[in-house]
């Protein structure tokens, strides 16, 4: 069998479980909906003044992802906690009015569950955005939201990490009785219906034969660049680094010349324009740019929408994409090199 025929006809489980997120999302969306309107109305009431999310891997690029949805849409500061401060250093947490957001597909994770029991006892009102309802973090939360996404037995992460974004909208929605983003996650799931077919498959060709990419985004977009450079590393076997499209254009850009690959999201909104800008610089240069744009001006298609939605959306058709370039580079996305499901870190 040709190699080209082994891509059509191979189906792995990243690939399956990845096509499963619109389902997934409508899951998350029916089973929560009490919860995220209990939750909205306390914190309303009584507004945290401060949030913390505790995550790592996919799980924290979703939460960078929700950094942005709470500070643009509520206009709270939000940290990410090191999860080293509580099981390495055992360093207490100042009481105070808080909220602790922890998002993970296992739930079991040892420094995870210390972080949250650090900020639990210090008074935070701990969510916990988990896949595994039977998990210890599960057991801990003051708010259960179960992610829905079902089984994943893929290492990589796809349906639990888009249906941790979808948390962070029916959150923030929920909250800032915003009617606009409540309307856009009502039509989600149908979206990343289309989205999971889009035809990526120029991004295939172009880092097929990469060494190394730079991925880049901006505002909504962040925490979709950091995950799908995380995915070229564990399942392609590609060293790329994730980039604000502001943050690049210091010392990073220096590198960035003839033949150099490029993965760009850009949203409809300003922070797109900012994307967008980077990149046609960069292909100036003779870079060899990929965008993702909403707008519809870029090598990849996007679907336009919600600013907030469009990640989204984009990661959608970008997890097919993946699998087919790690089939191409020889790798098995299903078993990453040296990785387990359960990062169990200390």
């Amino acid at each position: 069998m040709a190699a080209d025929e082994h891509l059509t006809t191979t189906v792995t489980l990243m690939e399956s479980e990845a096509a499963e997120a619109p389902e997934a999302v409508r899951r998350l969306v029916a089973a929560n909906q009490a919860s995220f309107a209990v939750l909205a109305e306390r914190l309303r009431a009584n507004p945290p003044a401060r949030i913390v999310t505790c995550a790592r891997g996919s799980s924290d690029h979703a939460a960078s992802y929700g950094k942005y949805l709470i500070e643009t849409l509520i206009g709270i500061p939000v940290a990410s906690a090191a999860p080293s401060v509580a099981s390495v250093f055992a360093a207490p947490v100042t009481p105070g009015s808080a909220l602790c957001i922890a998002i993970s597909q296992s739930g079991r994770s040892p420094d995870l569950l210390a972080t949250v029991r650090a900020h639990q006892q210090a008074g935070a009102h701990v969510v916990a955005f988990v896949n595994d309802e039977t998990s210890p973090l599960a057991e801990m939360a003051d708010t259960l939201i179960g992610l829905k996404a079902g089984p994943e037995r893929s290492v990589a992460a796809t349906k639990s990490y888009i249906t941790a974004l979808a948390a962070f909208v029916g959150l923030v929605a929920a909250w800032s009785q915003d009617e606009a983003l409540t309307a856009a996650l009502d039509t989600l799931p149908a979206q990343l219906e289309i989205a999971r077919d889009l035809d990526w498959s120029d991004a295939v060709q172009a880092f097929r034969d990469a060494t190394n990419l730079f991925v880049i985004g901006r505002g909504y977009s962040f925490g979709i660049a950091q995950e799908a450079a995380l995915k070229f590393k564990e399942t392609c076997g590609l060293h790329a680094e994730a980039f604000s499209a502001a943050e690049v254009r210091h010392g990073p850009m220096a590198i960035v010349g003839p033949g150099f690959p490029i993965l760009a999201f850009a949203t409809s909104d300003t922070a797109g324009d900012s994307v967008r800008e980077a990149a046609t610089e960069f292909a100036s240069r003779g870079a060899r740019i990929c965008l993702a744009d909403a707008k519809a001006s870029g090598s990849l298609p996007g679907i336009p929408g919600h600013p907030a939605i469009e990640p989204i959306l984009m990661v959608q058709s970008f997890y097919p994409m993946a699998n087919a370039l790690s089939l191409a580079r020889g790798h098995d996305p299903d078993r990453p090199l040296y990785l387990k499901k359960v990062t169990e870190t200390r």
